[in-house]
């Protein structure tokens, strides 16, 4: 994050010319930081430095009030639409919240409440909601008639993106209302959110592939949302919350409080921390348990949302320029501290990718003593201008990851040079390079480098992959650094080179003849995995879990898959078709699998593995089943579920599902919008069904 210049001269000292200047100064810098957060998705400032500016615009405003400017911040929402999405004009602008940052602030926001109202000064306050204030990105959903019709971004307030298809993906988000009082028409507004747990694996996924990796949930969370390419959306963890709502024809309960009930009742996630408050006490109590509670939500939270719980006194209270009178937010403090970098040390992961670390001086970040955090890759450091020697401002992304946001230039020593990044790995020595179009900096040893030898072997242990109990990462290195395991097959024969060796494994420091003999009963036991499992445990970039399972249905072994990658050298070839064909693999997947298979070096590894262990293929539910091992393609919009969902099904029963309609296809389910794959499909004369039909024939629904 870059540091904000905000001018420092007391509002009340301003001369009038002063003020002018200042007020166009300030106009420009929200409008570009605008543009950066809500057009661009990529903030240069934090929350904190831009309600800095906001506030001394506004605070110079009300001293001036005849230099208010007709572009001033104040009279102004979010940013101007992108060009690249069709635009939605709002029927009811969606305003953005005035902010307050302390408990005397929240009782003068009370104060103001009663002053328009006119309540006498002995008079209860009226009753209000509070709720968190989710850090992602607002969205609009049009109902007509219980049908979502479109939906927008805030864009500027006035105007936003059509992101219809994208928000279609998002299982938080319902294609048609359930229940009853749904009015003809109801726009319901939200945040479309990604969860911490899934931020981290989606930054992972990113970093191995060299993709762009995401500063925190929110930039992932609108990034996502705002893609061309629905399909990029919908592999993208999104969830949405329903707090709001816009035009509607009639309103099914005339509270905040009921109208929520009705937006859960109807389909929607409604935040379950959402408390109601009778008195400013209760306020500050609300913002204070979630606040105690925000490290351990699933998802990040930047305040807490107070409202007016009567709808009448909102309508009454109205707007101001920008935002309802009726709601503020209340925002959190920023977890942050400030620290020396002592070191930068460069981590070599198992696909040779070169990860910085910076060393720091320990400090304390939100109740937890951070001594490491994460610089990313090398463009962030050039990005920072990070050198060793250097006070920089620490933050824990998502209140989990910490990570190095800012440098404090006025802090840095005389003598700090910078950060040179290596150009070879630090551990064997070979050059480090990025590809073209990529980011991530890549050890280019291979197998040759034991940096990626133990990740990888680390890799083939784990959990999701081979799982073999009691074989964890330092026991991995401890077997590598004794030369008893170089390779993945070398692992099933421990038990062997224990008991030829001077040293038996029983007679190791921290072993016994008990945890040896479990140990090797473990191995022993993972001779016979599923082939998904086995697929996984490989390494292969950018095959996951989901796709090791794909490959293991499409082909059924191990050999199968290997015949097929090798087939698959040709780009031209029918074996390198049918692999893209694959729903949930792309060109770029198959060429990294193709590469790694057929290398000799990696080759020679699998055929030693396979003589010592028997991959099994994956069991097929419902055996026998109308649509076991036939190839199913999805197209147009399926109206009563995900088509994660559909996919999920349709697997489970033993069929494949293929991205595009060919030969090989013998069902395709259309829905609405079903275009040039249905065409395709009744010209090649393969099976095509609605979503009913195929509800019926996978037992989804009952056909009676």
């Amino acid at each position: 994050m870059k540091a904000v210049a905000v001018d420092a001269t007391p509002v009340d000292r301003l001369t009038h010319s002063e003020a002018r200047r200042a007020l166009a100064d300030l106009a420009m810098q929200i409008a570009y930081h605008d543009k950066r957060y809500h057009g661009d998705d990529a903030p240069e400032i934090s929350d904190a430095d831009y309600d800095a500016l906001v506030a001394r615009n506004r605070a110079i405003e009300a001293r001036f009030p005849d230099l208010v400017r007709s572009d001033s911040p104040s009279l102004k929402v979010g940013a101007p639409t992108a060009e690249k999405f069709e635009k939605i004009t709002h029927s009811v602008p969606m305003l953005s919240l005035g902010n307050v940052f302390s408990d005397d602030d929240v009782q003068e926001f009370i104060d103001r409440i009663a002053r328009f109202l006119n309540l006498k000064a002995d008079a209860p306050m009226p009753p209000l909601t509070a709720e968190p204030k989710i850090d992602g990105l607002s969205l609009a959903l049009r109902y007509e008639g219980g049908q979502l019709v479109h939906a927008a971004t805030r864009g500027d307030g006035l105007v936003g993106e059509n992101v219809t298809h994208n928000a279609r993906t998002i299982g938080d988000i319902p294609g048609a209302l359930s229940g009853t009082d749904i009015p003809d028409v109801f726009e319901v507004r939200g945040e479309v959110y990604m969860s911490k747990a899934d931020f981290l694996a989606l930054n992972a996924a990113q970093e191995q592939k060299g993709a762009k990796v995401f500063a925190n949930p929110r930039n992932a969370a609108a990034g996502s949302l705002r893609q061309l390419d629905s399909s990029i959306t919908a592999a993208r963890p999104l969830r949405f919350f329903a707090y709001a709502w816009g035009e509607a024809s009639a309103m099914p309960a005339d509270t905040q409080w009921g109208v929520l009930a009705h937006l859960r009742a109807w389909g929607f996630v409604v935040n379950d921390q959402t408390r109601f408050c009778r008195t400013v006490d209760d306020m500050l109590a609300a913002y204070r348990e979630i606040e105690t509670a925000r490290g351990d939500l699933a998802y990040d939270i930047d305040g807490v949302v107070y409202k007016v719980d009567n709808l009448a006194l909102q309508k009454r209270l109205g707007f101001v320029a920008r935002a309802p009178r009726w709601a503020v937010a209340h925002k959190f403090p920023a977890e942050r501290a400030v620290t020396r970098l002592d070191a930068i040390d460069i981590q070599v992961g198992r696909t040779g990718t070169l990860t910085p670390v910076a060393k720091l001086e320990p400090v304390g970040v939100g109740g937890v003593i951070v001594s490491n955090a994460t610089l990313h890759n090398r463009d962030e450091i050039a990005r920072l201008d990070a050198r060793i020697g250097d006070h920089v401002v620490i933050q824990r992304a998502g209140d989990v990851i910490p990570q190095v946001v800012e440098v404090v230039m006025d802090k840095r020593p005389a003598d700090a040079e910078p950060y040179i990044f290596p150009d070879t790995c630090p551990r064997c020595g070979s050059p480090a390079v990025a590809e073209d179009g990529e980011v991530a900096v890549r050890c280019t040893g291979g197998l040759s480098c034991a940096a990626q030898v133990v990740e990888q072997l680390k890799h083939f242990v784990s959990r999701g992959a081979m799982d073999i109990e009691g074989l964890g990462a330092k026991q991995v290195e401890a077997f590598y650094d004794k030369g008893w395991v170089k390779t993945a097959a070398d692992i099933f024969r421990l038990e062997e080179t224990s008991a030829n060796a001077d040293v038996p494994l029983e007679e190791w420091d921290g072993w016994g003849e008990t945890s040896a003999r479990n140990l090797f009963a473990a191995i022993e036991d993972r001779r016979s995995v599923a082939l998904d499992r086995f697929l996984f445990a490989l390494g292969i970039r950018h095959v996951g879990q989901s796709t090791a399972r794909l490959l293991a249905r499409t082909y059924g072994s191990a050999e199968a898959v290997i015949a097929a990658m090798d087939a698959a050298r040709d780009p031209d070839s029918q074996a390198y078709a049918d692999l893209v064909n694959i729903d949930g693999i792309g060109k770029k997947m198959v060429q990294t699998m193709v590469d790694f298979v057929t290398s000799d070096a990696n080759r020679a590894v699998i055929d030693d593995l396979l003589t010592l262990i028997n991959p099994k293929p994956l069991d097929v539910v419902a055996e026998g089943h109308p649509v076991s091992g036939k190839t199913v393609v999805f197209t147009g919009t399926l109206e009563t579920m995900k088509r994660d969902e559909a996919k999920a099904t349709a697997e489970r029963l033993g069929a494949k599902v293929a991205n595009s309609v060919s030969a090989k296809t013998h069902i395709l389910v259309a829905g609405p919008g079903a275009g040039s794959k249905l065409k395709k499909a009744k010209e090649l004369g393969v099976d095509v069904m609605n979503e009913a039909a195929w509800r019926v024939l996978t037992g989804l629904d009952d056909d009676d």
